[in-house]
């Protein structure tokens, strides 16, 4: 018999197969899992990734087909957020010795963090967008406009100005060296405001859908649009222009960052996508599983069919990993997006100092100030961890490590 790799929760419906063995795993997202099994439209299971933890209404690191309905939160409110990650013909010998001046090239080419609380003047945004970001915006911005015009709500958000730019919290870029020495740039970002005002709007119109047929769920936040109505059709279609509106903000955000790389005195030609993988992990999409088409959420998941490339990041001073699905059918093809958050981030705030994160970071040149304390290392659960829990469902192409960490 073949080994199982997964654990099985039951739920008051369909179970829970959890690939957590030897990780963390809380019982509050135990319990968040469980209240996903019991709704009534979930096909055969949920699929619980190893970096599985908390998260609101779904849990992050769960993998949701369903039928006949979609849970906005459980896509949540940074639709299409993923990873991109391309390899360089440089190698770590090309790196000048001193991978300051590469941080501030990085910096100064890509808006990133948050300020003013996102007014006219956040260093997070394009005051004046260049022009390849306005081409990109006017070949989105049709199918927005639409969107925009039966829910006028969805206007209220910075959309052109985010194209392009990193945002907050565990955004990154970084700078990477693989097991034989070659370079790798890699980030993580989503849609940006845009991405956000989109799933809370649609969040909100779920709630008002379950009031209005005095549905009561396990949590509020597992309210769903059904299929068939004029809302759950307008969400799939918003849903999937954010989606390519982050895939299209990773690849200017790329552009930037291989123009800034170019310009660092010293640092010969290089030539880049070598190796390229663009995917996302906070998504919603039709799949075929188990002999039905079903909606498949991937809630901090990305998806691992045979040979499908994906990146899994670990802490900003841990291993990062590319890898190839092997198309596991158990996790509906699904492997974990991250390392995950071993604790919230007041918790980190609280726990650890700037003594301790400089040494968690030592050889990585990235900040070291109070605002990145809740990113730092031990704030994760351990990749290693992680990745062993995965084996079925992942092989390692390449191991990361970085040299040079921009956080938004």
């Amino acid at each position: 018999m073949t080994e199982r790799h997964y654990d099985v929760i039951e739920t008051k419906g369909v179970p829970i197969k959890a690939w957590t063995r030897g990780v963390p795993f809380e019982p509050e997202a135990r319990k968040q899992l469980q209240n996903l099994g019991s709704l009534p439209f979930i096909h055969k299971w949920v699929a619980a990734m190893p970096d599985v933890h908390l998260g609101k209404g779904a849990t992050i690191g769960s993998v949701i087909p369903t039928f006949g309905a979609i849970i906005p939160a459980a896509v949540g409110v940074d639709i299409g957020c993923g990873m991109m990650a391309i390899r360089t013909d440089l190698t770590g010998n090309d790196l000048p010795d001193n991978l300051h001046a590469v941080r501030l090239a990085i910096e100064a080419a890509v808006p990133h963090g948050r300020t003013e609380r996102g007014g006219r003047n956040d260093q997070g945004a394009w005051g004046d967008p260049p022009e390849r970001v306005l081409q990109a915006w006017a070949a989105l911005s049709p199918r927005y406009e639409s969107l925009a015009d039966r829910h006028p709500a969805v206007r209220k958000a910075n959309h052109v100005s985010h194209l392009g730019t990193l945002g907050t919290g565990n955004h990154f870029i970084e700078v990477c060296l693989d097991e034989t020495g070659s370079v790798w740039v890699v980030l993580h970002s989503g849609s940006r405001g845009i991405g956000n005002r989109i799933g809370t709007y649609f969040i909100d119109l779920a709630k008002e859908e379950m009031r209005s047929h005095f549905i009561n769920l396990p949590d509020a936040d597992l309210a769903y649009l059904p299929e068939g109505t004029v809302h759950f059709d307008d969400y799939v279609e918003a849903v999937g222009w954010a989606q390519e509106f982050a895939l299209c903000n990773r690849r200017l955000m790329m552009d930037s960052i291989l123009a800034a790389l170019r310009s660092v005195p010293g640092l010969r030609p290089f030539e880049a996508g070598l190796v390229a993988v663009n995917c996302h992990h906070n998504y919603v999409e039709r799949e075929h599983h188990y002999g039905r088409d079903v909606f498949v959420t991937r809630k901090g998941a990305v998806r691992a069919r045979v040979g499908d490339l994906g990146v899994i990041p670990g802490s900003m001073g841990a291993r990062s990993y590319i890898v190839r699905g092997l198309g596991n059918p158990e996790s509906f093809c699904s492997c974990s997006h991250g390392a995950g958050r071993a604790m919230s981030r007041s918790e980190a705030r609280r726990r650890f100092t700037l003594e301790d994160h400089a040494r968690a970071t030592a050889g990585v040149e990235c900040r070291k100030d109070a605002d990145v304390l809740d990113e730092t290392p031990g704030a994760y659960k351990s990749i290693d961890a992680v990745m062993a829990a995965q084996r079925d469902l992942v092989e390692i192409l390449h191991t990361l490590h970085q040299v040079v960490c921009v956080k938004g």
